[in-house]
Formats: C-alpha cells, sequence, structure tokens
C-alpha cells in the first residue's frame, strides 16, 4: 500500500488544467470500483488530496501516470506497512 499526497502546481492553472481536475472524480471512483484506491481524503486548505493506494511499484506509477492531472500535480509518495500487535518485538533485558 501506498500514501499518495498530491497537490496542484497552481501557477500552471489553464483552462486545460481545469478540464483535467473536473475529470480527476470520476478517474478516482473508477479506482475505487477496480480496489486500488482504498480511501480518498481531501487536504483542507490545499489543492489535491491524500489516496491510499493498493498497488506494487510499477502499476503506482502507471496509475498515476494516467490520471488526468498528472501533468499539472506534484507527488510524494510514502510506502505503508500494516501495524498490528504483531509487528512489535520486545526484546527482554539480559
Amino acid at each position: 500500500k501506498f500514501l499518495v499526497i498530491w497537490s496542484l502546481h497552481k501557477n500552471l492553472l489553464s483552462p486545460d488544467m481545469i478540464k483535467a481536475v473536473l475529470r480527476q472524480p470520476d478517474y478516482a471512483q473508477k479506482l475505487e470500483a477496480e480496489g486500488k484506491v482504498e480511501k480518498r481524503y481531501h487536504i483542507v486548505g490545499g489543492h489535491g488530496g491524500a489516496w491510499i493506494y493498493s498497488a506494487v511499484d510499477e502499476e503506482l506509477e502507471r496509475l498515476l501516470a494516467l490520471s488526468p492531472v498528472y501533468n499539472c500535480a506534484e507527488y510524494r509518495v510514502y510506502p505503508l506497512a500494516e501495524m498490528g500487535a504483531e509487528t512489535y518485538l520486545v526484546q527482554e533485558e539480559k
């Protein structure tokens, strides 16, 4: 899984960028229906969002590149690992 935080480059604002932004929700719904995006969040006060992808490296690259806003956004990608009780290893002191 990956946390992808993306934000639009406001200095690239143009009619084409606005069209791309308007296509982004449809793209997101398609990925959710396919199970490729688990959750989407809007970052309050920003122009972009935080999405949790369920994909492997190469697939994630393809999904980002197919995004309507790919050419007018900046992406920060963080790999995620599950955390549960079994994740923590406790070592006894000697």
